[in-house]
């Protein structure tokens, strides 16, 4: 199916129950959306990005396959030419989780970490390339079953990647497979975005967090935007209401409890950001939470 550069084709919604994207870019292009609750595939056709999920950074070439779990901080930037074409898929657990007639355990072992990099040979890649233009296909044909066999190519997809052997670096829990060509600096914002996940309830500044790192604030904010596709205080902020958003969920705590305990200066400030991040309030989304 022929593209138009930069102009996106598209079925569903991000945070539906199934999304299927195809796209040729040529120009910058930044991510908006950098957590959801649905699953995410995503195939590199061509060029090459960051990604920057959870705590590390990847770089991705075409003929990479990435899964991204869902409630997962993840973005990626660009690398090198900005010409790169994608194929990006989010689908939610009543898309095909338990109790669909087509739903297996296995089906979620990529998703099983934060995120798995499944780096294909050419064969490999000729065979998911095939099996993820029919289902552009068919979101665009629409034909009698289309939702079905959507399902079952998507069953299909996720079943190659469960078969794929695990590298042992996954094995031993230090990031996914085939992170290599990790630069110094690229080890050095990942630490910094560790010690952010574990002390987000704390006060977190660029100043002090250059002087503990041992670089300077100028250099930490410039590196850190490029590698991992947010601002520093995007990335606080989004770590911090994703942590609220997991205690709204799972605990009575009052609101303002939770803006305490997740780094917030005061309720005001924590519905402000909560609100921007999410796109509702901390009681909204408390709501929807027991609604569903």
């Amino acid at each position: 199916m022929r593209l138009i550069a930069d102009e996106p084709l598209s079925y569903g919604d991000e945070e539906g129950d199934f999304f299927i994207q195809q796209v040729r870019r040529t120009k910058p292009f930044e991510r908006n959306n950098h957590i959801h609750r649905t699953y995410e595939i995503y195939y590199q056709v061509s060029g090459q990005r960051y990604h920057f999920i959870d705590d590390r950074s990847y770089t991705i070439a075409a003929g990479d396959l990435v899964f991204v779990n869902k409630h997962v901080v993840h973005n990626s930037a660009a690398f090198g030419p900005l010409e790169h074409e994608r194929i990006v898929i989010n689908f939610s657990d009543a898309f095909l989780g338990e109790g669909h007639p087509l739903h297996h355990p296995a089906l979620f072992e990529p998703f099983s970490g934060n995120a798995r990099l499944l780096r294909l040979g050419s064969e490999e890649q000729q065979f998911v390339h095939q099996l993820l233009g029919r289902m552009v296909t068919e979101t665009v044909e629409r034909r009698l079953g289309y939702e079905t066999y959507l399902r079952v190519l998507l069953t299909e997809l996720l079943l190659f990647a469960a078969r794929q052997p695990v590298a042992q670096e996954e094995h031993s829990g230090s990031g996914s497979a085939t992170a290599a060509a990790v630069s110094p600096l690229q080890h050095k914002i990942s630490e910094v975005v560790q010690h952010i996940n574990e002390h987000y309830d704390t006060k977190l500044v660029l100043a002090d967090l250059a002087k503990r790192f041992y670089i300077s604030p100028y250099y930490l904010s410039r590196s850190f935007k490029t590698i991992t596709g947010f601002t520093l205080v995007e990335y606080i902020h989004l770590t911090r209401v994703r942590e609220a958003q997991r205690l709204l969920k799972e605990t009575d705590l009052k609101v303002i409890t939770i803006a305490e305990q997740t780094g917030f200066e005061n309720t005001g400030h924590f519905d402000r950001i909560f609100k921007k991040v999410a796109g509702t309030t901390p009681l909204g989304f408390r709501k929807m939470g027991r609604q569903g």
